[in-house]
């Protein structure tokens, strides 16, 4: 199943491969027997997420810290590996920063792919699988989310950024049908590795709900600011569905196993849940599974947020064979398993 050049075993490369989502993934490729290679430039990751990787595999791989934006470092990673396939899990991912950081988010997601994907054609490697986002259906014509639903309308400039980065790929697929290119649509991902070695680890303040909520609850942030309580919802906060980072891991493993055994093609996936949980569930629930207070304060709506996000994950069920497994009190037992094993 693994091709080999000259003996040596193709790698799958993984930009912005220390990050949350990059590091469970790691993790489930080194299991599977897969060589990687890992670039990042730690903007928003640390390099013990590394150590961890190869702790919890007991397994090692070459790293580059860099920018994926730097077309000369990015060559040379191509020249000393033999990449086979890349999954880009480079970007910056915050909803609300983005509407204030409008350039730095299309100068890093888009410049940055562009950059991957050029240096990808002239090494002849044409398997790449993309980490992109629910946010690509904007204000979603119906719930729960198809693939099929129409995209565009995005209500912030992260979701934009995904959306264009969608559209370059099937122009680069309709140009040369001998990509193999998977989309991969991801919903709210939280959680941990049950090692509690990995997890979400955002410098500074959060963005993101559930490291917000294991902070306040350990005390390192006085209270939760919930965004809005005045949403066409049964509590009034967003509905998202929230997928555990291991199970949105275990997809990109499929995907890859689909490109490999099926050959040209573009796809797209849905990978999520299909449960729909708001605000204020996230906030019972974790109280509930860890014995915790999450102390909060309704605040004024967020610029970019919608009502209510959830997708429809039967596609990828039927075709990549896959589907969430890990319900949501276990995302938050891991979540705060992850934090409190650091102290």
């Amino acid at each position: 199943m693994y091709k080999m050049i000259g003996g040596i075993k193709m790698a799958i490369l993984l930009p912005g491969g220390a990050g949350f989502i990059g590091s469970h993934t790691a993790v489930e490729l080194l299991n599977k027997g897969r060589e990687i290679v890992i670039i990042d430039n730690f903007s928003n990751s640390t390099p013990k997420a590394l150590e961890a990787i190869k702790k919890i595999t007991g397994r090692d791989f070459k790293f580059y810290e860099m920018d994926y934006l730097d077309r000369e470092k990015l060559e040379k990673v191509f020249e000393e590996n033999n990449i086979e396939a890349v999954m880009n899990f480079a970007g910056f991912k915050a909803v609300g920063e983005s509407v204030q950081k409008p350039i730095e988010y299309y100068t890093n997601n888009i410049s940055g792919t562009l950059t991957l994907l050029d240096v990808m054609r002239e090494n002849n490697v044409k398997k790449f699988v993309f980490s992109s986002s629910a946010t690509v259906y904007g204000k979603p014509e119906l719930i729960p989310i198809t693939e099929e639903c129409k995209t565009g309308g995005t209500t912030n400039p992260y979701g934009t950024s995904k959306l264009f980065i969608e559209q370059i790929l099937k122009d680069v697929y309709k140009s040369d049908n001998t990509w193999d290119i998977v989309i991969l649509r991801y919903f709210n991902p939280i959680g941990a590795h049950e090692s509690g070695l990995i997890g979400e680890e955002p410098q500074g303040i959060p963005n993101n709900l559930m490291p917000y909520v294991v902070r306040v609850a350990n005390g390192t942030l006085k209270e939760l600011s919930v965004f809005g309580n005045d949403y066409d919802t049964p509590d009034g906060t967003g509905v998202r569905d929230y997928i555990h980072v291991v199970d949105l891991a275990k997809g990109h493993i499929n995907a890859l196993e689909k490109l490999e055994k099926e050959g040209e093609g573009l796809f797209i996936y849905n990978l999520g849940t299909g449960k729909g949980y708001s605000v204020l569930d996230i906030v019972k629930t974790f109280e509930e599974a860890t014995g915790m207070k999450v102390p909060y304060k309704i605040a004024p709506r967020r610029a970019g947020d919608i009502d209510t996000c959830y997708s429809d994950p039967t596609k990828a069920k039927n075709e990549l064979g896959w589907e969430a497994e890990r319900d949501l009190k276990q995302m938050c037992i891991d979540s705060w398993n992850y934090i409190e094993r650091k102290k």
